[in-house]
């Protein structure tokens, strides 16, 4: 069995308040409400340095700013995929290439890439909940050698919701020794694939535990029925890995609204095992 083991209170950023002026790269287009930013600096090169996991505040320099994961990043960027959810979001979404824009970090802990090294991995994600699980995955597939077999179990609500979808159906099913399920919530007449919730589809996918680590990433729903899921198929909390980084919002342990019990999640976290966070729960 795999041994897990996550570092906590290690951001990296050197000065997390500063926003570092930045312009648009690139955009990628997704959904109709699902947006990818790439994002360098002034003179054309990358914001910070960050690992897999670790996230950035984003912001357009009249509306406001927001937490991000960092979905992706390459030698003079870093890339942030947004929802169009709410007012900062919604003028993130009318930003344009070449349009100026903010950015801070990186903030909390990452994936724990390195005592994952052997395993099998099994990636868990919903709807908006790829972007955190793929910078993940996108590591395991750059240092390939190094992973057993990868196997991603994605869902959204429709076809259109569905993010990464060159990805999905083009890229990642190429890969040696990957298997990519997808499925929707509500089937159409342009999806020939599964119509299943993502918790019965994982079950059904019948994936040993056998060293396997599962990471999860999806609303409160998805990671209530998945972990549960998890359980059922033997996995131990300890081989299950989640990142809880919709609840920060500072960054660095001022506001106080991501304190579960005695822990602050953007201190410590975002990313625990659910042995971890079981814990935190029961001394909440």
């Amino acid at each position: 069995m795999p041994n897990i083991e996550i570092l906590h209170g290690c951001a990296k950023g050197s000065d997390p308040l500063t926003p570092i002026p930045c312009v648009i790269k690139n955009i990628i287009e997704h959904t109709p409400d699902v947006k990818s930013f790439q994002i360098q600096t002034e003179d054309g090169k990358k914001p910070f340095d960050c690992e897999p996991g670790q996230l950035g505040m984003f912001g357009d320099v009249f509306t406001g700013e927001c937490m991000f994961v960092v979905s992706d990043q390459g030698e003079d960027y870093i890339e942030h995929t947004v929802k169009r959810v709410g007012e900062v979001t919604e003028r993130l979404h009318a930003l344009t290439v070449g349009d100026p824009c903010t950015v801070r970090g990186p903030y909390g802990n990452w994936w724990p890439y390195e005592s994952c090294k052997g395993a099998d991995m099994l990636f868990i994600a919903g709807g908006i909940g790829l972007p955190p699980v793929r910078s993940f995955l996108l590591y395991c597939l750059q240092h390939r050698e190094d992973y057993g077999r990868i196997d991603l179990v994605y869902s959204a609500a429709t076809k259109k919701d569905l993010v990464f979808q060159e990805d999905l159906f083009e890229n990642w099913p190429k890969e040696k020794d990957m298997g990519v399920h997808v499925s929707v919530y509500h089937g159409s007449d342009d999806w020939d694939g599964d119509v299943a919730y993502t918790a019965p589809y994982l079950e059904s996918l019948e994936l040993k535990p056998d060293n396997r680590v599962a990471v999860v990433c999806g609303g409160p729903s998805l990671y209530r029925t998945c972990t549960e899921s998890l359980r059922k198929m033997g996995f131990p909390d300890d081989q299950v890995v989640t990142t809880l980084e919709m609840r920060m919002k500072c960054g660095v342990g001022k506001c106080g609204r991501c304190n579960i019990g005695g822990r602050f999640i953007c201190l410590d976290g975002p990313v625990f095992t659910q042995a971890e966070v079981a814990e935190m729960q029961r001394d909440a």
